[in-house]
């Protein structure tokens, strides 16, 4: 089960001397996402000839081939949804800028080569999904994805009936583990965060699914506490409030669990947006769990009425949920929703016919056109949710459950706008790692080295 994550069917790592296109897009920034940086070696003309001088000695230049669309080798579109279209191979950019012919007088840029950045990894293994991202530092602030894996695992299946992690769900986190362990290996990482969050939390078995990982994958996983996940969902979504934004409602509806945060972003403005949580809470119920429990596949208004009081009844007992009420009816005020939810919301209000990252992330839904997606999925049955292209099969039976969930959070703090965020706890630990190693204070300068 490939998820629609960006990173999902990334190629493996490439051979020394190669570069593989990154399956996750343009170099990733905490400032601006959607920017796509002009491309390396790209040609803008050749120089005047030099003053003074009847000759000039011919210099051997550098091109970067480009594709049949126009697009530099070196600069990554998004990727192709897994489930509608196969990763194709990633072309040797490194390779292919050494041996193509001069075309111009003048000697173009060479791209860095890899092994001149120092390549951070992140990888989260949830309820049900794992997932797991590998970068490289560039801007200020930004980075590059040059590799990804994403899948569907459903981790936390039969959990809350059994307490426990069965066998099959684990079985299918070790196969995905595996593949994001090829992918470690491959490379030389600086840093590197492996990271386990609600199912391994509370199961009972959750330590010892942990050393069977080891020892199959050798990969160490850290079970990281709910304070800790919900800071790095923030950490993650920090380019998505605006600087004029006074007060923020961060919410991530995870598969067993889900974080939500209340941030005030009056006065001065600090590079790390966690800083400004004003309050925080975990709630011990996810897509899956909730599902779990009311009821996926055959969803009534009144199963639907059910779930959403479940959940309002957990947010009822959060103390710090008027942290916010004096910032909360002005304009300057918003929801901020990083999850699946939000994003296959997203792609059914823009009637995508597969799902496009591009799009929905960083979109603004007003309050109505939410009311009327929820609506919508509620008037299908599951057949037509599964035929949905920004559904599909394995999260048919869920994605009811999260719209249940961010009901419950619009009752308690209802919002004007909601923005959704297709990123999340992988790109908040890939910048605290980058952040903290001080990578930006080091003379890297747009991806290399000064």
């Amino acid at each position: 089960m490939e998820d629609r994550d960006t990173g999902a069917g990334a190629s493996e790592a490439g051979a020394p001397g190669t570069f593989p296109l990154p399956s996750t897009g343009a170099e990733v920034s905490l400032a601006d996402r959607g920017a796509v940086p002009a491309a390396v070696g790209e040609d803008s003309g050749s120089h005047p000839k030099p003053k003074g001088k009847r000759r000039r000695k011919r210099r051997r230049g550098r091109k970067v081939f480009a594709r049949g669309d126009g697009q530099a080798a070196g600069v990554p579109a998004s990727a192709p949804d897994a489930r509608t279209e196969p990763p194709k191979p990633a072309p040797a950019v490194a390779t292919a800028a050494r041996t193509a012919e001069p075309a111009t007088g003048r000697r173009e840029p060479r791209q860095p080569h890899p092994n001149d950045l120092p390549v951070f990894a992140a990888l989260d293994l949830g309820t049900n999904n794992c997932r797991l991202l590998v970068a490289v530092p560039g801007r200020p602030g930004q980075f590059r994805v040059i590799d990804a894996f994403s899948r569907i695992v459903r981790l936390g299946e039969g959990l809350v009936t059994s307490g426990r992690l069965s066998e099959a769900a684990m079985d299918r986190a070790v196969e995905a583990l595996k593949v994001c362990g090829d992918k470690l290996r491959n490379r030389s990482i600086e840093k590197a965060r492996l990271i386990a969050t609600e199912a391994c939390r509370s199961a009972a078995n959750g330590a010892e699914f942990l050393a069977r990982v080891k020892a199959e994958t050798g990969l160490t996983l850290e079970i990281i506490d709910r304070q800790t996940e919900a800071r790095l969902a923030v950490s993650g979504c920090g380019s998505l409030v605006e600087r004029d934004t006074e007060g923020v409602v961060l919410f991530d509806i995870g598969g067993g669990s889900s974080e939500i945060a209340l941030i005030d972003v009056r006065g001065q403005r600090s590079p790390r947006l966690a800083s400004h949580i004003v309050a925080w809470t975990s709630l011990p119920v996810g897509v899956v769990s909730l599902a779990e429990k009311f009821g996926g596949r055959e969803v009534t208004r009144e199963s639907f009425a059910a779930m959403i009081g479940h959940v309002r009844s957990l947010l009822d007992s959060f103390s710090g949920r008027n942290g916010l009420d004096h910032v909360m009816h002005g304009g300057k005020f918003h929801l901020l929703g990083t999850s699946g939810t939000v994003t296959t919301l997203a792609g059914v209000h823009l009637d995508l016919d597969r799902y496009d990252r591009r799009r929905v992330d960083g979109l603004w839904m007003d309050g109505g056109s939410v009311d009327r997606m929820i609506e919508k999925l509620l008037g299908w049955d599951f057949q037509q949710r599964v035929n949905n292209a920004c559904i599909g099969a394995d999260r048919a039976d869920l994605v009811l459950a999260g719209c249940a969930i961010l009901e419950a959070i619009r009752g308690i703090w209802p919002a004007e706008r909601l923005r959704v965020a297709d990123r999340g706890l992988r790109e908040g630990i890939l910048s605290e790692l980058m952040g903290d190693s001080g990578v930006w204070r080091r003379g890297w300068r747009g991806g290399a080295r000064a």
